[in-house]
């Protein structure tokens, strides 16, 4: 079966750290393109961070430059999403998403908390 995990959200402070897993499962993971997305509550979802197959190529979502990279172990069919500086409005649901011969597949989603 074709499945996306992702882990490694929670609660933390502004200004704090967290790193996101993705693992992957149940496909050819090193051939498919992975994206980060998150959504907010009364908000759409945005996409976060991208990263190609090999990871060459990445980008970001502007207001997350300089404070997240994206990466991958193709060894160990895992994506991860490191947060640093988190903000306040960096809270929301983030999803993993990979793209598996033009088709999207998604995982379950972890919660990203920023609070004092």
């Amino acid at each position: 079966q074709v499945q996306l995990v992702e882990s490694g959200g929670g609660l933390v402070q502004p200004g704090g750290s967290l790193r996101l897993s993705c693992a992957a499962s149940g496909f050819t993971f090193r051939s498919s393109n992975i994206r980060w997305y998150r959504q907010a509550p009364g908000k759409e979802r945005e996409l976060v961070a991208f990263i190609s197959s090999t990871g060459d190529t990445r980008s970001y979502l502007e207001s997350v430059e300089g404070r997240f990279t994206i990466s991958r172990d193709n060894s160990k069919n895992t994506g991860y999403l490191q947060m640093n500086s988190l903000k306040p409005e960096d809270t929301a649901v983030y999803f993993c998403n990979a793209d598996i011969q033009g088709t999207r597949v998604w995982g379950q989603g972890t919660q990203v908390t920023v609070s004092s």
